[in-house]
């Protein structure tokens, strides 16, 4: 992996993020999912992407996130948003980009366009997520579930081998970074990734993404025994090939 560094963002918070400066060349800017890292085989795989076709790169680990300060419990949709566009802006500056969002990433990605619409050259969804918070997670908790939530400010919700600290302000301020009901009018090139049989997220909500754009050239891949990581070789073959199609 390249070398990691960290941008200040105050005296108590500090961002972990991968910048490859490649002279004269776009950039591509891939976000990472819920309670993920920039350890994972998904950003390797497009660092070594971007390596071998010389490009631009630029991730993050979201504060609460990775190696990035904070506390998770202290994040939401509306901070990791923030951290994602100072990053862009310090370094992309007014220049064009492809974002490429993994799960709740596409989520942060869809934010991104309020800032950088005019420099958004294309969207790569993978296992795309939007407002899973709400009807994902809040919409299937027990109304016991609901009520210590409220009470404690916090619920530890298990899943697998994982227990995720969901907090009422993190449902809260979902619920205030709506893009589903809302349109975003561009040309660019926008493909969606998702697994078949992805048991987090349904394939409904890449296509729910897809509606959200007029007049971009849209396109669904579904990987028929792909689960929602999407991580082994052969998914990761498949996704670095709509990549340099959207290139």
């Amino acid at each position: 992996m390249s070398k990691f560094k960290y941008l200040i963002i105050s005296k108590t918070k500090k961002i972990r993020y991968i910048n490859k400066f490649q002279k004269n060349a776009p950039y591509i800017v891939f976000l990472h999912g819920f309670m993920s890292d920039l350890e994972g085989k998904k950003p390797k795989a497009f660092l070594d992407f971007v390596r071998k076709n010389k490009l631009s790169f630029l991730a993050l680990e979201y504060s609460g996130h990775g190696k990035s300060s904070g506390k998770f419990i202290n994040g939401n949709i509306t901070k990791w948003s923030k951290e994602t566009s100072t990053l862009i802006k310090k370094y992309i500056k007014k220049n064009n980009f492809i974002i490429i969002g993994s799960s709740m990433g596409a989520w942060i990605a869809l934010n991104q366009f309020k800032l950088f619409k005019n420099q958004i050259n294309g969207f790569l969804g993978i296992g795309s997520a939007p407002e899973f918070l709400e009807n994902l997670m809040w919409k299937k908790f027990t109304k016991k579930m609901k009520a210590e939530t409220h009470k404690n400010g916090i619920y530890n919700l298990k899943h697998g081998n994982y227990e995720y600290p969901i907090t009422l302000q993190l449902i809260k301020d979902g619920r205030k970074n709506k893009v589903l009901g809302k349109k975003i009018n561009s040309k660019i090139n926008v493909t969606m990734v998702h697994g078949q049989k992805d048991e987090v997220v349904p394939v409904s909500y890449s296509r729910k993404v897809l509606r959200i754009f007029e007049n971009a050239k849209k396109k669904l891949v579904i990987i028929k025994d792909g689960d929602h990581s999407l991580s082994n070789y052969n998914w990761l073959k498949i996704i670095i090939k709509e990549l340099k199609l959207i290139i």
